[in-house]
């Protein structure tokens, strides 16, 4: 994930400056301006994709989908008042509609998507993977959870976005996000309780 940033820098920087040889000053400002939002906020959007996708590949796949309509609406980064918002939400809306397209949740084999959620060096591999066991275990009680619960509790948790940050991605009121915020964790709590998840 260190080089999935320049990477995305990189795969936008020859088109943006193709562009550069013809096109306004406003325009080259706004090329400007996306290259930065790559480099402050692709990581986020990946830990916001591969929350919903669990799989890198898909998930690096919907941070450049995002970019790509940032890049086709880029009139509007002006109008914008929370960049870091916008992008989530644009985020979300495009790992929901491929969630919802695929049906199904591919399992994660990739070895690479492991050691993105692994300590480094600190602790015994035996440990660890006890931990991403254990890691993988609560990601799939979470996924038992109802939809609006869910969502919610992984906006919250991943990202460790506001309430009205999440009625803002989600199109709702804060008062809901509480609620089901607090009704995801009551209802994980109980389901780790089941399970005998230490936490």
């Amino acid at each position: 994930m260190s080089t999935f940033p320049g990477q995305l820098t990189g795969w936008m920087g020859p088109a943006l400056t193709t562009e550069r040889e013809s096109v306004p000053a406003k325009t080259l400002d706004s090329s400007e301006t996306i290259t930065a939002l790559v480099t402050e906020y692709s990581a986020t959007l990946y830990r916001v994709a591969y929350s919903v996708m669990r799989n890198a590949a898909e998930a690096e796949d919907a941070v450049q989908e995002a970019f790509l309509r940032v890049l086709k609406h880029r009139d509007k980064l002006d109008s914008i008042l929370d960049h870091r918002v916008w992008l989530i939400r644009i985020t979300w809306n495009i790992v929901l509609d491929k969630k919802r397209r695929s049906k199904t949740r591919p399992e994660n084999d990739d070895i690479s998507d492991y050691a993105r959620i692994l300590p480094s060096k600190d602790h015994r591999a035996d440990d660890c993977l006890i931990s991403s066991q254990q890691h993988d275990r609560i990601l799939s009680l979470v996924d038992c959870l109802p939809r609006k619960e869910r969502e919610a509790l992984l906006l919250s948790a991943v990202e460790e976005l506001s309430t009205v940050q999440i009625a803002a991605v989600l199109g709702t009121t804060e008062s809901s996000i509480r609620s089901r915020i607090f009704r995801a964790r009551r209802q994980l709590s109980a389901l780790l309780d089941m399970e005998g998840v230490s936490r």
